[in-house]
């Protein structure tokens, strides 16, 4: 009895080396699995940190006004890293939608002879400054209206500035493209001068809270101080020195805040 119990105690104790040598080896097998999938796996962060940020900037006489390096460009940049932003600005003043939509028409459904050249005109900077990069995100910033009011266009506002968008997206393919928009200011909040001024105000609000990618900004504040010319200014069509720093700084927070919100809607989905 005493020999059977010593030969099953041998027996077991040989088991052990065996049974810790393959244990250890399962281990080493499972860690360089893992390592492998990791190093062939590229990160999250590697990934956002190679992609782009476009902001397309355009319209009329305020936008033209615009300078991006004053604020808007080192608020996005801040945030998403020099070399991951590109930003295009083309503006022309005095100019309604239509330069911008091509299938704009007037309430009576008459289109004129020629629109969207400014458009075609923006696009061409655009494609040029993509140049083939992978686009983590666009977004369109949009400041104009005052035209359309001087010349009461403001019933077909809203679908123009709706097509507008829509053109934009189906040219660039892409249906996340974020918007801004820069609502008209309090400059004639009486319609005495520019008739269709509180209308165009409401479309520009309508299109922006219609979509969880849409945003507007408030200008009433930016018409009142001293001009880029020197000039005291108050209510009046076009923004402040100081005026266009805000308009810039408010830019570039809503963008950036669209961009966050996308970024967490795709963490949620992923």
């Amino acid at each position: 009895m005493i020999k059977l119990m010593l030969s099953t105690l041998h027996i077991r104790r040989s088991w052990l080396p065996s049974l810790s040598v393959s244990i250890a080896i399962l281990i080493i097998l499972r860690l360089s699995s893992f390592m492998i999938f990791a190093i062939e796996q590229p990160t999250k962060s590697n990934k956002i940190k190679s992609e782009k940020h476009l902001f397309i900037l355009s319209g009329q006489s305020n936008m033209q006004g615009h300078r991006p390096d004053e604020a808007f460009n080192p608020t996005v940049k801040a945030s998403l890293g020099n070399e991951h932003v590109i930003v295009v600005q083309d503006a022309m003043g005095g100019q309604p939608i239509q330069r911008w939509w091509k299938e704009w028409k007037s309430s009576d459904g008459k289109k004129p002879e020629s629109t969207g050249d400014l458009y075609d005109r923006l696009m061409s900077k655009v494609r040029s400054k993509i140049n083939g990069q992978k686009l983590a995100s666009i977004t369109f910033i949009w400041m104009q209206g005052e035209r359309d009011a001087k010349m009461s266009l403001g019933t077909v506002y809203e679908s123009s500035l709706r097509g507008l968008y829509k053109q934009l997206s189906n040219d660039l393919d892409r249906k996340d493209i974020n918007f801004v928009i820069g609502r008209l200011s309090d400059f004639d909040l009486k319609n005495s001068r520019y008739p269709h001024w509180t209308m165009i105000r409401k479309a520009q609000v309508k299109v922006a809270e219609s979509s969880r990618k849409f945003s507007w900004i408030n200008t009433d504040d930016l018409n009142d101080g001293v001009s880029r010319k020197g000039k005291k200014i108050e209510n009046d069509l076009h923004y402040s020195a100081e005026g266009y720093k805000k308009l810039g700084k408010r830019f570039a927070k809503h963008a950036l805040n669209l961009i966050k919100k996308s970024d967490s809607n795709k963490n949620t989905n992923d």
